[in-house]
């Protein structure tokens, strides 16, 4: 196995640990609270997280009639919210000890036969969609992790921002911001960007000639524009997560520039 199949493998078996015995300590209540994420409250969170753990488990493919909603758009949101739909009726200890079963068993299969190659298929659904085993693998502590925080903030109980999980996170997002610097700011080429987010080493990028955002080797000494925030407002933008307030990101250089950039930050839905 390669050493960048097991960082991923690593991010998220602490992932799902976390989201476990974050889940298992809520009370009643908490359940029902309205996340971020337009149409799901804490338990559609983690029952899509028990539903696609599930499905990496080799768990029997869910069915459900999906109805028409704002917050379901395309085949995949519509897949996405099955597992919500079918756990309607579970109760929330159901749920989290689900999670721990499957994530459980995919973790000793992981074990017993790591992958080694990172170009081959995802299995099943992934695969079929176009993605390769070191997608999958980066995806998942990702998403996971997202889903931690989703909770965290609906229930008013913040934390999780130095784990493993979180600055896979956190790096893996910061490589959009090439795309979104040429792209959703519309930077001509010469234009540097420098992202300082607390915790992360700076991330640099630049626009070639050809129009295409790019990491730089190295910090430039005078960047167009300099962004600085903290792990969770970066990630929070990033993730779609909502704004977050002028005051939590500062922006030193072209203002006009890293306030499109700011803008455009949001590339997971």
């Amino acid at each position: 196995m390669t050493d960048a199949l097991q960082a991923s493998i690593d991010a998220w078996w602490q992932a799902a640990t976390d989201f476990i015995e974050l889940a298992g300590s809520l009370a009643d209540d908490d359940w029902a609270r309205p996340t971020d994420l337009s149409g799901w409250d804490v338990k559609a969170v983690a029952s899509h997280v028990a539903h696609l753990e599930g499905v990496l488990a080799g768990a029997p493919p869910e069915h459900a009639d999906v109805p028409e909603a704002a917050h379901i758009r395309g085949p995949m949101g519509q897949f996405t919210e099955i597992g919500v739909l079918t756990r309607r009726d579970t109760p929330p200890a159901a749920i989290v000890e689900e999670i721990r079963q499957h994530t459980t068993a995919r973790h000793d299969a992981l074990v017993a036969d790591p992958p080694t190659d990172p170009d081959a298929p995802a299995p099943g659904i992934f695969g079929a969609i176009g993605w390769s085993t070191a997608l999958l693998l980066r995806n998942r502590p990702l998403d996971v992790w997202m889903h931690e925080q989703d909770v965290r903030r609906a229930v008013g109980r913040p934390g999780g921002m130095d784990s493993l999980a979180a600055a896979h996170t956190t790096g893996y997002l910061l490589e959009s911001l090439g795309f979104v610097l040429s792209k959703r700011a519309g930077a001509g080429p010469g234009t540097t960007l420098v992202a300082r987010v607390e915790g992360s080493p700076p991330a640099a990028y630049g626009i070639g000639e050809d129009g295409r955002g790019h990491r730089l080797d190295a910090v430039p000494d005078e960047p167009t524009v300099t962004l600085a925030m903290d792990r969770e407002a970066f990630v929070r933008l990033a993730g779609g997560r909502g704004g977050v307030a002028p005051t939590e990101v500062a922006i030193q250089g072209d203002r006009a520039l890293g306030e499109r950039v700011v803008a455009g930050l949001a590339v997971t839905p």
